[in-house]
């Protein structure tokens, strides 16, 4: 696998869990969203500042996404990543669009993510956001 450029996204991340009833709700605001509706849940990723206290949600998630354009018949691309993270002790939620892959990983853990990733020969372009 070639080395990949991540960029770092520079807002906090949130994942919250509603029920698959639910609407879309309009708090999932920022420069990163992401909604996710299945059989059972309808999963939100979006900017921390913005899910409300009541919501079930995790908090202090950092996005490193690969820059450019992965193939969607690229192979062995995300569990290549997903080891390394791994190897680590680095916990990981992945998200795929169109174009790309994110690893989302907690923030407290954004430095050991980082240092895998670089470890295995990628550049990780970023800091850790500030809330």
């Amino acid at each position: 696998m070639n080395p990949f450029h991540f960029c770092v996204h520079p807002e906090l991340l949130a994942i919250a869990r509603l029920e698959r009833s639910a609407a879309f709700p309009e708090w999932a605001r920022g420069g990163f969203v992401n909604l996710a509706c299945t059989s059972d849940e309808l999963s939100v990723v979006c900017s921390q500042v913005y899910v409300p206290p009541e919501v079930r949600h995790e908090r202090d998630r950092v996005a490193l996404g690969i820059a450019g354009v992965v193939e969607m018949t690229s192979i062995g691309v995300l569990a290549a990543l997903c080891a390394a993270l791994a190897r680590a002790q680095v916990s990981v939620f992945v998200i795929s669009t169109y174009d790309t892959d994110w690893l989302i990983v907690r923030a407290e853990q954004f430095a050991a993510a980082k240092a895998a990733l670089e470890a295995e020969g990628h550049q990780v372009d970023g800091s850790l956001p500030r809330t």
